[in-house]
């Protein structure tokens, strides 16, 4: 069976790389009794791997059961997972089998893992070492065939040094890691999985299908999603069931997303531009150098002012030097600004003319490529090369920086 395949059967939506990479490794360890780490953020769909591993392992026909860690009481949980005897404790009015007994020969997954308490994973320690446990209330060692598979969205190094986590547990657990990435780290899936959860959505309510503009996909691919793919199903299901027209716009669209997560979405222009979004990259980037070219106006219209009316001729060096002074008071960066607009200033004056203000303009390119290639440049030499943060002060993703890196053959 193909990967294409093992996607269709397990309701698996996307073709990121690394997407595909966890479903290989899923694969690949299955057929073998080791311990399995899955870790991701929460909504990312990690329960999907360990059906994967259960349905093409040896165990495929004995019992599969998911648990919960976090939704179990603290006071109850070694009970949950290993049975207790009659009276051990008060409500306990009968002998109960717990998972490890009831799996024997099975495959037992246990999400959200960090959320164990510390007495309870020394009994897990316990299982996964020597496939030993005893009953709450019992003094009889009891042995059972399970293989655990465990999930986690939470970093378990780092609760190690908090205390909260065993470090030998862990590394037990961890025998074969498996990494499921977040959404927007998969962003060329995002569409896919909006299309994916609109048909479905639109034949469960016998509806048309909601689609999206040109300007809403913008949006839709550089949100964050912090909830994953189980927030793009929900906000697929809200805009399918409350929205009147099936052409969701990008306004209609920014109307369902949080706001404390739009801080990297495309900018929108101001009400006397009937607030329509911004198509692309390069439309921001040519905002950019129209609000840089009226500060550079600014800064010549401040020279003229601050030259004394008996100053004797500047050179070009002369004015640079103020130029420069003038820049850091206003924190604007000279060597941007000179390379941006190339113009030359020369004030002139003598002891019987006013100071004149002669500006020699040369012709520059006004290809948005050409600008933004340069943008890039600027922005990547100022992090020394560090694309993230780049990125970040450009409004774009790191992705989509990458792209353009490419694109344009820059180094």
């Amino acid at each position: 069976m193909d990967i294409q395949e093992i996607k269709q059967r397990f309701g698996i939506i996307g073709n990121a790389p690394e997407l595909n990479r966890a479903i290989e490794v899923a694969i690949q360890v299955a057929p073998t009794d080791l311990s399995v780490l899955i870790s991701g953020e929460s909504g990312v769909g990690k329960e999907s791997f360990p059906q994967i591993i259960h349905n093409f392992s040896h165990r495929k026909h004995a019992k599969f059961i998911a648990i919960n860690c976090g939704a179990i009481p603290e006071g109850t949980i070694d009970s949950e997972l290993f049975g207790h005897e009659k009276g051990s404790f008060t409500g306990a009015l009968t002998d109960r089998k717990g998972y490890f007994e009831m799996v024997d020969g099975g495959t037992l997954f246990l999400d959200e893992i960090g959320e164990l308490p510390v007495s309870t994973q020394v009994r897990l320690l316990r299982v996964l070492e020597s496939g030993e446990f005893i009953r709450v209330g019992s003094s009889q060692v009891q042995k059972t065939n399970v293989r655990v598979i465990a999930a986690t969205n939470v970093e378990l190094t780092k609760a190690i040094r908090e205390g909260q986590f065993r470090e030998d547990l862990y590394y037990r657990l961890n025998t074969v890691p498996i990494k499921v990435v977040p959404l927007r780290e998969r962003s060329e899936d995002v569409l896919l999985l909006f299309r994916k959860f609109a048909s479905d959505f639109a034949e469960k309510y016998k509806m048309p299908p909601i689609r999206l503009t040109d300007e809403a996909q913008q949006v839709m691919l550089n949100y964050r999603w912090p909830g994953n793919v189980r927030q793009l199903k929900n906000i697929t299901e809200q805009i399918s069931i409350i929205e009147l027209s099936r052409e969701i716009t990008a306004v209609d669209l920014i109307h369902y997303l949080p706001a404390d997560h739009v801080e990297i979405l495309p900018a929108l222009y101001d009400k006397m531009l009937d607030e329509k979004t911004f198509s692309s990259e390069r439309e921001i980037l040519y905002k950019i150098l129209f609000d840089m070219k009226k500060d550079m106006t600014d800064l010549k219209k401040l020279v003229h002012e601050l030259m004394p009316e008996n100053a004797g001729t500047k050179i070009h060096d002369d004015n640079d030097q103020l130029i420069r002074k003038l820049c850091r008071d206003s924190e604007v960066d000279f060597a941007s600004s000179q390379s941006a607009y190339p113009t030359s200033v020369i004030l002139k004056s003598s002891k019987h003319e006013d100071i004149q203000d002669t500006e020699e303009f040369f012709e520059e390119s006004l290809s948005l490529e050409d600008k933004e290639i340069e943008m890039i440049r600027k922005s990547l030499n100022k992090h020394n090369g560090k694309r993230k943060l780049a990125a970040h002060e450009l409004g774009i993703s790191e992705r989509t920086l990458y792209r353009k890196i490419k694109e344009y053959n820059i180094e």
